[in-house]
């Protein structure tokens, strides 16, 4: 077990060495031709203070065990927004073209989100279905009009056949056109570990079911498989029952590229337990994104959006992300996730 002292050094030290990536990509890369941010964020909890009678959201209310209420969520509201407008701003400015979120309530805290500077204005659009979870935590897909246009939305359902009362998070699976490439975007929530190995396995076989399905209907599709797998890039629902490889070798027509895997490997994270860091939020590509085959988009780069005011800078918590509660307070941070993100770039 890494000590919180030796935690705290080598967080300092990688957050030097972020930055100074970051200017130095500023610094010496310029771009002619078109990019486009795909970013994935979990963005923890985005409640209403309203009762919804169809699912359990009893800490969320102002009588709850979070005393959650109007300045609590507005402050929340601004948080995400002052996040999300910045994810990608070494690459391009007015946050991502495409954004994928986990543990959002329901349409309209989005609306709200949405109407909340700095994203107001940019012109995002919504897709969302309520899913069956019981908290009532879902997927969404924010998109701007100008760089997307969506042609086909669809909620596909989880469900375990040896646990016909299981209920999670729909899948939710966006098909659309960027600036003449047709992309297909799957966000998911995957159960958490507590539920056990066999529930992310038969969520990873489903999204895998879904991809093989894309490839199917559109040969040579290009799919972004993107959202909170609580399992990291090296676990086997990812490398057995997803099928992502974490290197492009040898990469065949229908498989997925996993380009968390190495980064994963070199320590990097978007979440941090106990002194220790997971990637657990992961943007995967089809392999048309990888190799230039063709004219299009194809993956340029991929990242943790991992910027000084995300992270506690004191206290026990110094080193990791300074999210929304922390042992059972309300603090006012943001999440206890990183945003994920990869630039699309053109061929």
């Amino acid at each position: 077990m890494v000590s919180r002292k030796s935690f705290r050094y080598f967080f300092h030290v990688a957050l030097v060495i972020l930055l100074l990536n970051g200017r130095f990509i500023k610094a010496q890369q310029t771009f002619n031709g078109d990019l486009v941010c795909v970013a994935f964020y979990n963005i923890e909890n985005l409640f209403d203070t309203i009762d919804s009678p169809d699912t359990d959201d009893r800490e969320f209310l102002p009588d709850g065990a979070n005393q959650w209420n109007s300045n609590k969520y507005k402050v929340k509201l601004k948080n995400m927004a002052e996040v999300i407008g910045q994810i990608g701003d070494e690459f391009v400015t007015g946050g991502p073209s495409i954004i994928g979120l986990a543990e959002v309530e329901n349409r309209t805290v989005l609306k709200d989100l949405i109407n909340t500077p700095p994203l107001q204005g940019k012109g995002y659009g919504i897709v969302h279905f309520d899913s069956p979870d019981p908290r009532g935590v879902d997927v969404a897909l924010l998109y701007k009009f100008r760089d997307f246009k969506v042609l086909n939305a669809v909620a596909v359902p989880l469900r375990m056949k040896n646990n016909p009362r299981f209920r999670s998070r729909d899948q939710l699976v966006v098909s659309g056109v960027s600036y003449g490439d047709t992309l297909h975007l799957i966000v998911n929530h995957w159960p958490s570990r507590r539920s056990g190995p066999e529930f992310r396995a038969a969520a990873a076989s489903l999204t895998r079911h879904i991809v093989d399905s894309l490839n199917s209907v559109h040969p040579g599709a290009k799919i972004i498989v993107m959202g909170d797998l609580n399992d990291d890039p090296t676990d086997p629902s990812l490398t057995q029952f997803l099928q992502a490889k974490g290197s492009k070798k040898d990469l065949k027509t229908g498989d997925l590229f996993n380009p968390m895997y190495e980064l994963f490997k070199k320590g990097v994270g978007s979440l941090a337990y106990r002194d220790a860091w997971n990637l657990f939020d992961q943007i995967i590509v089809s392999e048309p994104l990888v190799h230039k085959k063709k004219k299009g988009y194809y993956l340029y780069s991929t990242r943790i959006f991992s910027k000084p005011f995300l992270f506690n800078k004191e206290g026990q918590y110094a080193g990791y992300p300074f999210r929304t509660f922390a042992g059972g307070a309300w603090v006012g941070g943001y999440s206890d996730h990183l945003p994920s993100f990869i630039i699309l770039r053109k061929n």
